[in-house]
Formats: structure tokens, C-alpha cells, sequence
């Protein structure tokens, strides 16, 4: 055995694995309270239209208030950790889910909802950007993706917690709508149950360290050698800030937005573009429709609603199977071909869907009808999409968007990402109904199709793979 081999033994053994592995499961209740937060509003809907005596355009605000939080989030996020430190930020966005979950729950007037629902959606947002950022800054490069990837699975356990939840007060209550615990209807104790994670993870943040990478920006590096020493040993700590410090040597001034402009060229770097670029298509090829469309889908070849819901349940638990496959594949294949190989998946599972929906017609009630065959081929489809996108662009993308950027422009790189993908997430939403209406549910899915082809070109040409790179060794 080589001196190279004995000592990279060396670091290995003294790399604390378990304190890394612990401090990113507190980063990822982030990611749970990021899909508790989503889901919990789908229990809730008849309760706010009877407490706000709300119209239906007035609902369907109240519903999507908190996307209004998210893109402003997940932008000031970026921006406020190159200030203030990626912890800091996540303790922010802690304060905000608890206020979010308290005042949405005490909301005794629309405005007032809707005011706790878009400070839900500032937290979700930096939630999003700021937790796979952490990970990404205190993992090691040789298993960096498996823990950033179980922000994913957090996502969807939260979304589940969330449906459970629902579920299981409105069941004990006798329905959404009517008085649970202190005379309180049970849809306000759906949101006041978010409080619980929410004050756990502002708890637990007190508990772990700055990211050291933000401490070296912030020229303090004898606090950044004490962290590092404590993930990976006191050698290997010496090591690794003097990697950060030479990728920050030739640019010593604050991290700021202008940063994201080639100096010498004048225009925006294309590392923004390929970031802009991944945040985009992941919502561009359907996914919140798709999800949305789920239950409909069932109840057309025959399930009732509540054998709807159910399915839908378990649709949930092999979101968590696909994503635990990219847990064990994202580090030994890489980041790239997940990607593209996820979207020819997505392509031709949303290829059948919509030739399945062009043979669809509606009943008096505007239900969705499908033939026997079609309707079990559309089924079929959807979930190999829901698998296809769960292993690859639904994990990977925020992996990719947590390390690809280089250190000086990681914050101001996230920032905008992440409000270009909380941007097409309202958009997809917004615009689902519309195209139902103008064009059609077929020509409706033929455009995400259309999505998922062109996200395969672009993965090819324009991603770069950063599997087993240290964040030192990316390039703006």
C-alpha cells in the first residue's frame, strides 16, 4: 500500500461521519417542513371557505398565497447567507414556519390567512435553497449526494405527515369543519401541528455548527479550523481550509449579486444559466400537474374517492422507493446521467399520458372519462413519471443546485435558481387551468412532453457532472 492510499485512509478514519451525517438529518427537516407546509393545505380548503366565507377566485388565493413567499424566499435566502451565514438563515426560516403555522391556524379573516401563508412561503423558500447549500458545505464530496438527496425523501415524508395529519384530525373531529381540541374547528389544528417540527428544527438548529466555507468568506478562519476539525479531524481540517481559502484568494471582496457577471465579458456566467436552466425544467415537465391530476386519474377507470386517496398514499411510498434508489446510485453514476436518464423516462411515461387523454372524453360533470385500456395505460404512465421524476430531477436538481456554483458566488448563484424555480412552479400551476380550458387536457401534457425532451438535450450539452469534486473544484 502506497503513502497516497495510508493517507487517505488516515483522514478517512478521522472524518466524523456520524456528526456530519447528524448535522445534515437537522438541515433536512427543512426539506420536511418545506412539504408539510405544501400538503397541509389540501385538509383544509372547506374550512376556509366556511370561516372566510370566501368566493371561489378568493380561495384559490387563500390556496396559492404561499407560492407569493416562495420565489421572494428562496431569492433573499442566497443573499441574506452570504451576510448573515447558511445556519443563520435556516434559524430565520425556523422562527418563520412556527409564525406561519400559529397564524395560519389563529386566522380569524382572510387577509390575515393569507398574510401567515406568504411568511410560510418566504420560509419555504430559503428552507429550499439553504438546506441542500448546508449539506452540501459540510458533507464530503465522496458521499455529498446521498445526503443532499435525502432532502427529497424529507420533502415527500413531510407531504405524507401532512396528509396523515389531515386525515386522521378530520377523522377524529367528524370532519375538517367542525370543533376539535379547546373548541377549535379540526382544519385550524391541522396548521397548528406544523408548529411541532417547526420548533424541533429551530431547536436543533441552535445545536450544529456554521457552515465553514461561509466562515472562511467571512475571514474567520480560526472558526472555520474549529468547525472542520470537528467534521474531519484535526489533519484533514488544516487540509480543507487551505483549499477554500486558495479557491477565495484572487477575490477577497463580499460575496455579492454582480458577482454573477463575467467581469471580463460583461455578460452572466454561464454556470447562472445552466443553474436558471435546471431550476426551470424541473417544473416544467409537470410535475405539481401531474400530482394534482392524481386522484382524477383513479376515480376515471372506476376507484371511488377514497380508494383514490389511498392509492395516492402509496404513490407517496414509491416516490420515497425512487428516491432512495438515487440515494444509493447519485454517488458511484453521478449527477448527469440520473438527470438525463430521468428525463427520456419522464418524456415517454408523459408521451403515453397524453395520447391516453387525447382519446378522454368529459361526462356532464366535467370528469375526466377513459376507456378501460386507456385509462389503465394513463395510470401506468403516471406513476413510471412519478418514479422516473422521484430518481432523478425531483432530488437531483436541488443536489446539483446546493454544489455546483463556486464558493464566492454560491449564495447570489442560489438565489436567483431558486426563484427562477419557485417562478415556473407558479407558473406551471397558474397556467394548468387555463390550457385545460383553451387547448385541452391532451395538448395540456403534450407541452410538458415537449418539456422533458428538450430537458434531455440540455442536461447532454450544457450540465456538468461535479460527482466526487470537492466544492474548491468548481468552476464559475
Amino acid at each position: 500500500m502506497n503513502s497516497a492510499t495510508l493517507e487517505g485512509s488516515s483522514s478517512a478514519s478521522a472524518e466524523n461521519t456520524r456528526f456530519i451525517i447528524l448535522v445534515s438529518c437537522v438541515a433536512t427537516i427543512g426539506g420536511f417542513l418545506f412539504g408539510f407546509d405544501s400538503g397541509v393545505i389540501n385538509g383544509t380548503v372547506d374550512g376556509l371557505q366556511q370561516a372566510f366565507q370566501s368566493t371561489k377566485a378568493g380561495l384559490g388565493f387563500e390556496v396559492a398565497s404561499m407560492l407569493l413567499g416562495c420565489a421572494i424566499g428562496a431569492f433573499f435566502a442566497g443573499r441574506l447567507a452570504d451576510r448573515w451565514g447558511r445556519r443563520s438563515v435556516l434559524i430565520i426560516s425556523a422562527v418563520l414556519f412556527l409564525i406561519s403555522a400559529l397564524g395560519s391556524g389563529a386566522a380569524t379573516s382572510s387577509a390575515m390567512f393569507v398574510a401567515a401563508r406568504v411568511i410560510g412561503g418566504f420560509a419555504v423558500g430559503a428552507a429550499s435553497v439553504m438546506s441542500p447549500a448546508y449539506i452540501a458545505e459540510v458533507a464530503s464530496a465522496r458521499y455529498r449526494g446521498r445526503l443532499a438527496t435525502v432532502q427529497q425523501i424529507a420533502i415527500i415524508g413531510g407531504l405524507f405527515c401532512a396528509f396523515l395529519s389531515n386525515f386522521l384530525l378530520a377523522k377524529l373531529a367528524g370532519a375538517s369543519t367542525q370543533p376539535l381540541w379547546l373548541g377549535h374547528e379540526a382544519w385550524r389544528w391541522m396548521f397548528w401541528m406544523m408548529a411541532f417540527p417547526s420548533a424541533l428544527f429551530l431547536v436543533l438548529l441552535l445545536a450544529i455548527p456554521e457552515s465553514p466555507r461561509y466562515l472562511v468568506v467571512k475571514k474567520r478562519k480560526a472558526d472555520a479550523l474549529a468547525v472542520l476539525t470537528r467534521l474531519y479531524g484535526a489533519s484533514e481540517a488544516q487540509v480543507k481550509l487551505t483549499e477554500i481559502d486558495a479557491s477565495l484568494s484572487s477575490d477577497h471582496h463580499r460575496p455579492q449579486l454582480s458577482d454573477l457577471i463575467n467581469k471580463a465579458t460583461g455578460r452572466i456566467r454561464p454556470i447562472v444559466w445552466i443553474g436558471i436552466g435546471l431550476a426551470t425544467f424541473q417544473q416544467l415537465v409537470g410535475i405539481n400537474v401531474v400530482f394534482y391530476y392524481g386522484a382524477v386519474l383513479w376515480q376515471a377507470v372506476g376507484f371511488s374517492e377514497s380508494d383514490a386517496l389511498l392509492i395516492n398514499v402509496l404513490s407517496g411510498a414509491l416516490s420515497i422507493g425512487a428516491c432512495l434508489v438515487t440515494v444509493l446510485l447519485i454517488d458511484r453514476i453521478g449527477r448527469k446521467p440520473l438527470l438525463w436518464i430521468g428525463s427520456v423516462g419522464m418524456a415517454v411515461s408523459l408521451a403515453a399520458m397524453t395520447f391516453a387523454f387525447a382519446t378522454a372524453s368529459l361526462d356532464a360533470n366535467g370528469r375526466l372519462m377513459l376507456s378501460d385500456s386507456m385509462g389503465t395505460l394513463a395510470l401506468i404512465a403516471a406513476n413510471v413519471y412519478v418514479i422516473f421524476f422521484n430518481a432523478s430531477w425531483g432530488p437531483v436538481m436541488w443536489v446539483m443546485l446546493g454544489e455546483m456554483f463556486p464558493n464566492q458566488i454560491r449564495g447570489s448563484g442560489l438565489a436567483v435558481a431558486g426563484a427562477a424555480q419557485w417562478t415556473s412552479n407558479f407558473a406551471i400551476t397558474v397556467t394548468f387551468p387555463i390550457l385545460l380550458a383553451g387547448i385541452g387536457l391532451a395538448a395540456a401534457y403534450g407541452i410538458y412532453t415537449v418539456a422533458a425532451i428538450v430537458s434531455v438535450f440540455f442536461v447532454l450539452k450544457y450540465v456538468y457532472e461535479t460527482k466526487g469534486k470537492e466544492l474548491e473544484q468548481m468552476e464559475g
